[in-house]
């Protein structure tokens, strides 16, 4: 029999989700991977082996829509039934706020899914459904252990000066502070950039993806990271508009423009890429575009990262590193180069054919600060906290969970 972990990450209308065998390696290895997605309205299954090749797909068909606990309790059958052998025998999830009390991956219990429903008013977009997840797989599957991964607990190591706001101390004590996000994927380069340039101690790693985000590492730990008390703030981004300032937003409020709940929608649905080009929020789409509206975004979104590339710089007291990671920092060479040239200031020098190639490394030989291009892998590192904090008790609980469907 193979033991197996699968890693949760669920959404308001969908699914994803991977499959990793337990075993004695220090990285477990990938089964499969895959998603549901559209549950509210024509929910649909696909899933890929381990090399990306598409496998199996199932529709429910249009309006007829699934809640979690049911496409939780499908994909787990499904795993079962069609990898000879296989038993899930513990789940872990991206859960992206973990507050004051988790810095670290812990085990669910109906207490920890308690507190984390409690911080969903700080954090409304993903939150819920994260928590959502958990809940209704332990309602699915009542024995299987579970683990919570917290995007914001890879920043807990930032100074203290570093994660308050200049706010009197009840409203500090509420919770409004710096707390970080894009942990989970920082955590990961965290440890693979050792392997790509071991005597790097001073790294800025910029996750650019639809969520975009910066963060300034010593020694591994997270000391700066441009994302703030929600996943609005930092750089601007695919839909998100990044920092603003709290007058403007005052200003909107006070002038009828926008009620808080239609102010809130607009700074996460249409602000950022989108907002700014008024074409698309695909970066794709824009570094195709000769549109005026379309440049001026790019440049505005390259400006933002020289701004706190300059500043992450200054709090590390120089840097080692740069490490560009997620979809457009590993596909995007013209954003790449853009930035590239414009640090060149701290000794960067690019490799262009190397940048064209996406790398890894796409700065020269001789170039003070080496610059590098890492895929990110945040179910990995899931899978691997996972494994670590539950594999001790895996035997046992999947001859209680055996024994309970016998």
């Amino acid at each position: 029999m193979t033991n197996a972990i699968i890693v949760i990450n669920a959404g308001s209308t969908s699914l994803k989700f991977g499959a990793y065998a337990v075993s004695s390696a220090d990285s477990p290895p990938l089964l499969c991977h895959g998603e549901i997605e559209g549950m509210e309205d024509d929910p649909r299954f696909a899933v890929s082996n381990a090399s990306g090749k598409q496998w199996d797909t199932h529709a429910w068909g249009k309006d007829r829509p699934i809640d979690h606990k049911t496409a939780l309790q499908f994909v787990i059958t499904w795993l079962e039934a069609n990898i000879a052998g296989l038993k899930v025998a513990a789940a872990g999830h991206r859960i992206v706020l973990g507050g004051s009390r988790f810095a670290a991956p812990v085990r669910i219990d109906d207490d920890v899914l308690s507190y984390l429903d409690s911080l969903v008013v700080m954090e409304p977009s993903h939150q819920p459904y994260n928590v959502r997840g958990a809940r209704a797989l332990q309602e699915a599957f009542p024995g299987l252990p579970q683990v919570a991964c917290f995007d914001t607990s890879f920043h807990r190591t930032m100074p203290e000066v570093a994660q308050t706001y200049a706010l009197p101390k009840d409203v500090r004590d509420a919770g409004v502070r710096h707390w970080g996000y894009h942990g989970i994927s920082y955590d990961y380069i965290s440890r693979q950039v050792p392997k790509f340039a071991p005597k790097a101690r001073r790294v800025i790693a910029a996750h650019l993806g639809g969520g975009a985000s910066m963060c300034a590492m010593l020694d591994g730990k997270s000391v700066e990271t441009s994302m703030g008390f929600a996943g609005m703030s930092g750089l601007p981004m695919a839909t998100r508009s990044g920092d603003l300032p709290p007058g403007a937003l005052f200003y909107l409020l006070r002038s009828k423009l926008f009620d808080p709940a239609s102010l809130e929608k607009m700074l996460y649905e249409r602000a950022g890429l989108a907002g700014l080009s008024g074409i698309s929020d695909d970066m794709r789409v824009l570094q195709d575009s000769k549109d005026k509206e379309a440049v001026a975004a790019i440049e505005y979104f390259v400006h933002a990262m020289t701004k706190f590339t300059g500043a992450y710089a200054a709090v590390l007291g120089g840097l080692d590193a740069f490490v560009f990671t997620a979809g457009i920092g590993e596909h995007s060479a013209p954003v790449r180069a853009a930035l590239c040239a414009k640090l060149a200031w701290l000794g960067i020098k690019l490799d262009s054919p190397a940048n064209g190639a996406n790398g890894p490394r796409i700065s020269t030989a001789d170039s003070p600060v080496s610059v590098w291009v890492i895929p990110t892998n945040e179910e990995l590192m899931i899978a691997q906290h996972t494994h670590a904090l539950i594999f001790p008790q895996i035997e046992a609980s999947v001859s209680q969970r055996k024994s309970s469907h016998d």
